[in-house]
């Protein structure tokens, strides 16, 4: 069998569309930077906090905020 790899991209863009929410009110509502939120989906890393109050203000497990891919690695290294 061979060995997984996991693929994580972020889906905030995407739910802001499905919710018709624009990235300035989604800053208005949780205090996090305009510029931040537009970065989100680009961004490799991102801050626990962040995480916490997008997610708590869009009521959505942090889990949603992305999306996983499960994909088999090669054997060369």
């Amino acid at each position: 069998m061979m060995p997984k790899k996991l693929i994580i991209k972020p889906q905030l863009g995407n739910i802001l569309k499905e919710r018709k929410m624009t990235q300035s009110q989604l800053s208005e509502k949780t205090g996090i930077a305009q510029g931040t939120i537009s970065r989100f989906d680009g961004n490799s890393r991102h801050e626990d906090i962040h995480l916490f109050l997008i997610s708590r203000e869009l009521e959505l497990p942090i889990e949603e905020l992305f999306k996983v891919i499960e994909v088999e690695e090669s054997d060369e290294a």
